[in-house]
């Protein structure tokens, strides 16, 4: 088990200043009167546990964050002003807020905090110093606290200044949301309990080579859904039709295959499809085999009979790894395959027999869409780092936690 530092690794944290990297990059929504409004506080929850927790300890807690790419400019369109009602409704906490992050004017505000308030910062990437890891910039930074924390692991495939150059001056340690997520993903390919199954769907197998070039050597059973699947069934000769599939890929599916038998990973993909001519909701369709799909029909699910025998490979695995959907779950009835493993993963972690991590891409919405997001082991809400943790890349903003 990798070891790394946390909140309670700080000591007494009673009147020390704390920089806490947070995730605020959050969906907004512009009303009529010009008032920038989160339409998606999921982020602002994540890291509620946290602010609670430090201030609860009597620090001072500093929040910084992204919004955006402003590019290395002042956009008051992507200012973090509007998010500090938002953090203070969810942790029940005053929030002041001041409209830079580094300087002599912030460190007198820090200075002046009582113990247990929280003070957010503006948007670190008005700095362009921000994004390069400046040493100066990070330094910056650094003058504004005692210890950094970090919980924004969908910012830890980045190494930033406010993501490892920070944690390079100050003691530092993990945030109570990065703590459970390092922890899962340790659980779901660390360590994990055998058989483990790994579920990657979605469009196009160019967005994740490495993906599934890692897991192959990693996991005992690779579920292949989505458009990724007409891919290698082409590959194998299969005619998929007018369906969505990266023919100039061939080569490379076939050598996936070639390597997942070579680790004793056993590759699974639909014998029977759900097709149709257009893609639109409750469009006319068939359910067919593999080896009867029409020149101008286009596959957008799994068949019924594929979903049945791999939700009965999935009672025998241990450990499920989740990313993607398994067909255009967005449309009916083209959800029915994602759905149908959702639910038998979700019953089957419920059961404590199996560990479910999910996360990336369209996968919390799939979840969500099946109505079992909350019942899976953990969910993910990071994209890309989510992914490079998939693809067995160290994750810059992780690596500068690890205890030594």
């Amino acid at each position: 088990m990798t070891k790394f530092r946390n909140i309670e690794s700080l000591g007494t944290l009673k009147g020390k200043r704390v920089l806490l990297r947070a995730d605020l990059n959050v969906p907004m929504k512009v009303e009529e009167d010009g008032t920038r409004v989160v339409t998606d506080n999921t982020r602002i929850k994540s890291v509620t546990p946290t602010i609670k927790t430090l201030s609860e300890k009597g620090a001072r807690v500093i929040v910084i964050s992204h919004f955006g790419r402003p590019q290395g400019e002042r956009n008051p369109d992507m200012s973090l002003e509007p998010l500090g009602q938002p953090l203070a409704n969810e942790t029940k906490l005053p929030v002041s807020y001041i409209n830079d992050c580094i300087g002599d004017a912030v460190v007198d505000v820090i200075d002046a905090m009582e113990d247990g308030a929280v003070l957010l910062l503006e948007n670190v990437r008005f700095y362009k110093q921000e994004t390069k890891n400046d040493p100066d910039f990070s330094a910056e930074l650094a003058r504004n606290a005692d210890y950094f924390v970090n919980d924004a692991f969908s910012c830890c495939h980045r190494a930033h200044s406010s993501t490892v150059g920070v944690a390079e001056i100050l003691p530092s340690a993990a945030g109570l949301a990065l703590e459970k997520e390092l922890i899962a993903l340790e659980a779901a390919l660390g360590s994990p309990e055998r058989p483990v199954a790994a579920l990657v769907g979605g469009a196009k197998v160019s967005t994740k080579l490495d993906v599934l070039t890692h897991l192959v050597e990693k996991v005992d059973h690779l579920i292949i859904g989505g458009g990724m699947a007409n891919t290698f069934l082409a590959a194998q000769g299969v005619d998929v039709g007018a369906s969505l599939c990266e023919h100039d890929l061939a080569e490379t599916a076939k050598a996936i295959l070639a390597n997942a038998s070579a680790n004793d990973c056993k590759i699974h993909l639909p014998s029977d499809v759900v097709v149709a001519k257009e893609f639109a909701a409750n469009a006319e369709n068939r359910t067919t085999g593999t080896d009867d799909v029409q020149a101008d029909e286009m596959i957008l699910d799994v068949g019924p009979i594929s979903s049945t025998m791999l939700a009965a490979e999935l009672e025998n695995c241990k450990t499920l790894i989740w990313n993607g959907p398994m067909g255009a779950f967005e449309i009916e009835p083209f959800d029915a395959a994602t759905v149908a493993l959702a639910v038998k993963a979700a019953e089957l972690t419920e059961n404590g027999s199996l560990v479910s991590v999910a996360g990336g891409g369209d996968t919390v919405a799939a979840l969500n869409h099946a109505g079992v997001a909350d019942k899976f082991s953990h969910i993910s809400t990071a994209g890309g780092a989510f992914l490079e943790w998939m693809e067995g890349k160290k994750l810059p903003g992780v690596e500068v936690l690890l205890a030594e």
